[in-house]
């Protein structure tokens, strides 16, 4: 569980590592702009809405993946024809998930919690409101994506959510980002 000092110590390591992370690598999100706007018709960036703390709606940003007019799904939902060519890398190098550094600066997610779910994904919902999920923030990574465990599995997936939670620290977390760095994890994974 997260004590006051470690969650302290998580929110300045998230706002430091963000506003460093955006600064120099402000070159790759240019070229992944104009890359994405070139290999697909619509825009760069997809902003969805996304359930965050105490189920405080949020908008999540990342690259575009999919053709735009897709429909809006979990990851899991998502047909493989939907997600264009270069989607297919942006996701594999976990690519489209930089600009929810922005989320992070924010306040609205951490580097690592329980990923964000949809406000449609009543059943995700309801599990983990029943294990007190939404008491921290959603992050960019987390133990369950690292176990290659999806949102099509709620309850599966709430209860590794509030493991995670239980065991929360700082080096929790670092060894986290580190495994997910090194290209660990599949979940939220869309199918091939």
């Amino acid at each position: 569980m997260l004590t006051g000092f470690n969650r302290s110590l998580k929110r300045l390591f998230d706002i430091c590592a963000a506003f460093f992370g955006l600064i120099v690598l402000s070159p790759i999100f240019l070229v992944l702009v104009v890359l994405v706007r070139r290999s697909s018709p619509g825009g760069a960036l997809f902003l969805q809405e996304r359930v965050g703390r105490f189920e405080v709606p949020f908008v999540c940003i990342k690259f575009r993946t999919m053709a735009a007019g897709s429909p809006n799904v979990g990851s899991h939902d998502a047909a493989s024809s939907w997600i264009t060519p270069l989607g297919r890398k942006l996701r594999a190098y976990k690519l489209d998930e930089l600009p929810q550094l922005i989320n992070v600066l924010r306040g609205e997610m951490s580097f690592v919690g329980p990923r964000p779910c949809l406000p449609t994904q009543h059943d995700v919902i309801l599990a983990r409101r029943k294990r007190k999920v939404f008491s921290v923030r959603p992050g960019i990574t987390g133990l369950a994506q690292l176990q290659g465990i999806d949102m099509s599995t709620p309850e599966t997936l709430a209860e590794v959510d509030a493991r995670y939670i239980q065991k929360a620290g700082f080096w929790q977390d670092m060894i986290l980002v580190i495994s997910t760095l090194a290209g660990r994890g599949t979940g939220d994974a869309a199918p091939k």
